[in-house]
C-alpha cells in the first residue's frame, strides 16, 4: 500500500492536476447531457416581447438595432456589475474602450458565466479571452441577426430546443396575446391585487378599472370590483391562459393575512393619500386569498415569485399558512425560493398542491442550483420540478436554457455516478423537469403542442 504522501508525486509524474473529480469530463455526464438536450423543451416563464417591441435596441451608424450592449443591457448582468453606457454618438469601437474592462470582477458570477454558452455556441466567441477584433465583428453579427425575426425564431425553437415558452407580460398583464407559435399566455395578477383605487394603476394595461370601463362594467362597490375580477379570470381561460403569476414579492412581504372581505371592503375606494400603509396590505392580504380561491375555481395553477426580491419578505415559509389553506389551489414555487431552496422542499414535501420552479435559479447561483435539483430530489417527487429561463432575448434565452441542461445533467450524474440513481432513471427525470411535468401540471399545452415528438 502506497504512503498518502506519495499520491500527489504520482500524479504529477502521470501529468494530471491535484483535483476533485469533475463529472462534466465523463461520458456519463455527456450522455445524460445529450438525453435532456434532445428534449423539446417547455420553458415555464419569460419575457419575450413581440420582435418589434424587442428592448434595448439602440442607434448605431446602420440605423436603429440590437447589439452586443443590448444583450448585456437585456440580461441580468447589470445587477450586480457595471455596464458602461452606449455613447451617443453610437459607435462600438467608443463603447468597447470601456466595456472591455466592466466584465474584470464579474468573471465568477453566475449573472456574468450564464450568457456565455450563447456566445460561444451560437457565435463561435469565448468572451473571456475575446480580442477588440472578436468583439466588433460579434457585435456586427448580432446588428445583422435581428434585422427580422428568423433568427429570435430559430434560436428559440431549434438551437435552444424549446417547443412551447409561457410568456409573462409584466407591459400589458391585461392583454392576453400570443406573438409566436410556441408562446403560452398567462394572467399575471399581481396589480389586480393591489387595486383598491383607480389611482394605483398609470399604465391602462395593468388596471382592472380601465378593463371594466371598456367593457361597461361597474366598480362603483365592491362586490362589483370582485366581479370585474371574476371576468378577467373568464376571458384569460377564454385566451388559453394556463396559469396565474404574482410578482408581489418585488413590493411587499410574502406574509398574507386571511382579512375579511368586511375589512378589504372598508379600504376600497379610499384615494391612497388617505390609505395608510397597513391599511392596504390588508387590502392586498384579502385579494391574495380571493385570488387562491380564483385560480382553484378556474383551475389556473398559481406561479408566486419566491426568493431574491423585496429579500427581507421573500422567504417562501410566509406563504405556508395559505397554502396550507387552500388546499385545492395548485401553487407553484418560483425561484426555487433562493436562497432558501431547502425551505422551498420542505414545504413541497408537506404539501401535495406545491410545485417547484427552479426557473431563473442556474442563473442566480449555479452551484445552488445544482445543490438544489439533488436536495429536492431527495424531498419530493420526481413530477413536481419545474425550468424556466426567464429572460427577453434570443441569446439570453439560449444561454439560460443552455446553463440549465448543463446543471441538471452535472445534478443527476452525480447521482448516478454515487449509485443514488440509474443512468436511465436519471434521463426520465431530466425529461420529466425540461418537459413533461409542465404538460401534467397544465393539460391546456397539449393542444398548444406543434412538433411531432416520440
Amino acid at each position: 500500500m502506497r504512503p498518502f504522501w506519495l499520491l500527489p508525486i504520482l500524479l504529477a509524474m502521470a501529468g494530471s492536476p491535484v483535483r476533485a473529480d469533475d463529472i462534466k469530463q465523463t461520458g456519463l455526464f455527456r450522455r445524460v447531457k445529450a438525453s435532456i438536450d434532445a428534449v423539446p423543451a417547455i420553458d415555464t416563464h419569460d419575457h419575450l416581447r413581440a420582435f418589434d417591441a424587442l428592448p434595448n435596441r439602440v442607434e448605431t451608424p446602420q440605423g436603429v438595432g440590437m447589439t452586443l450592449h443590448s444583450i448585456f443591457a437585456g440580461s441580468y448582468y447589470r445587477w450586480t456589475n457595471p455596464l458602461s453606457p452606449w455613447p451617443a454618438n453610437g459607435e462600438f469601437e467608443e463603447w468597447w474602450r470601456t466595456a472591455q474592462h466592466d466584465f474584470d470582477n464579474a468573471r465568477a458570477t453566475s449573472f456574468y458565466r450564464y450568457l456565455l454558452p450563447g456566445f460561444s455556441d451560437l457565435y463561435g466567441v469565448d468572451f473571456d479571452t475575446i480580442t477588440p477584433e472578436q468583439a466588433q465583428q460579434l457585435n456586427q453579427s448580432i446588428f445583422e441577426n435581428y434585422r427580422d425575426d428568423r433568427w429570435l425564431k430559430d434560436v428559440i425553437t431549434n438551437r435552444a430546443n424549446i417547443e412551447l415558452m409561457f410568456i409573462d407580460p409584466y407591459w400589458q398583464r391585461l392583454k392576453f396575446s400570443r406573438e409566436y407559435k410556441f408562446a403560452v399566455p398567462l394572467l399575471n395578477v399581481t396589480t389586480l391585487m393591489r387595486g383598491s383605487h383607480p389611482d394605483r394603476f398609470d399604465a391602462p394595461l395593468d388596471s382592472p378599472f380601465v378593463f371594466a370601463r371598456d367593457r361597461g362594467l361597474s366598480t362603483e362597490s365592491f362586490a362589483g370590483f370582485l366581479q370585474v375580477v371574476d371576468r378577467i379570470f373568464s376571458e384569460a381561460v377564454a385566451a388559453n391562459c394556463v396559469c396565474l403569476k404574482s410578482t408581489q414579492a418585488y413590493q411587499r412581504t410574502l406574509r398574507y393575512a386571511n382579512i375579511s372581505r368586511t375589512r378589504a371592503e372598508d379600504v376600497y375606494g379610499k384615494p391612497p393619500e388617505e390609505t395608510t400603509d397597513q391599511e392596504q396590505q390588508d387590502f392586498e392580504d384579502f385579494m391574495f386569498w380571493h385570488v387562491c380561491k380564483l385560480s382553484a375555481k378556474y383551475d389556473l395553477p398559481f406561479q408566486v415569485h419566491t426568493g431574491q426580491a423585496r429579500v427581507q419578505g421573500s422567504n417562501p415559509i410566509l406563504l405556508a399558512d395559505v397554502i396550507e389553506a387552500n388546499p385545492e389551489t395548485k401553487f407553484i414555487l418560483f425561484h426555487g425560493g433562493y436562497p432558501w431552496v431547502g425551505e422551498t422542499g420542505v414545504i413541497a414535501m408537506r404539501h401535495k398542491n406545491v410545485w417547484i420552479d427552479s426557473v431563473w435559479l442556474p442563473t442566480l447561483s449555479y452551484t445552488m442550483a445544482k445543490r438544489a435539483y439533488q436536495e429536492w430530489l431527495e424531498a419530493v417527487p420526481s413530477d413536481r420540478i419545474m425550468w424556466g429561463a426567464d429572460t427577453v432575448n434570443a441569446e439570453g434565452i439560449y444561454s439560460a436554457t443552455e446553463f440549465t441542461r448543463r446543471c441538471l445533467a452535472e445534478a443527476l450524474a452525480e447521482k448516478v455516478e454515487r449509485g443514488e440513481l440509474r443512468e436511465e432513471h436519471a434521463n426520465r427525470i431530466g425529461r420529466q423537469i425540461m418537459r413533461d411535468n409542465a404538460l401534467k401540471l397544465f393539460p391546456g399545452l397539449r393542444r398548444m403542442l406543434w412538433r411531432e415528438t416520440p
